[in-house]
């Protein structure tokens, strides 16, 4: 894929993260979208690397399920990362 279809792809991915992450998240929709993108690079990588799942190529099912974990992931580091410099 080209890095036009990784950064749609993770736009995508990034609005679907935000929805099955609700609540407040600091830095609103326009962090989740920057950090949707870098989850589907990291979803990429847990599946290719980690899982052994082959390449993340094309728009399917597969390639959008691990974009959306990495996206939460991150979207869940950021938060927790967020919440303990803001109560110190």
């Amino acid at each position: 894929m080209g890095i036009i279809s990784w950064l749609l792809f993770g736009l995508i991915a990034g609005v679907i993260a935000k929805a099955l992450h609700p609540g407040k998240d600091p830095g609103g929709w326009i962090v989740t979208i920057i950090i949707g993108i870098l989850g589907s690079f990291v979803g990429g990588w847990i599946g290719s690397a980690v899982l052994g799942w082959g390449d993340v190529s094309g728009w399917n099912f597969k390639s959008f399920a691990l974009a959306i974990v990495g996206a939460v992931i991150l979207l869940w580091i950021y938060g927790m990362i967020k919440r303990k410099s803001s109560s110190t």
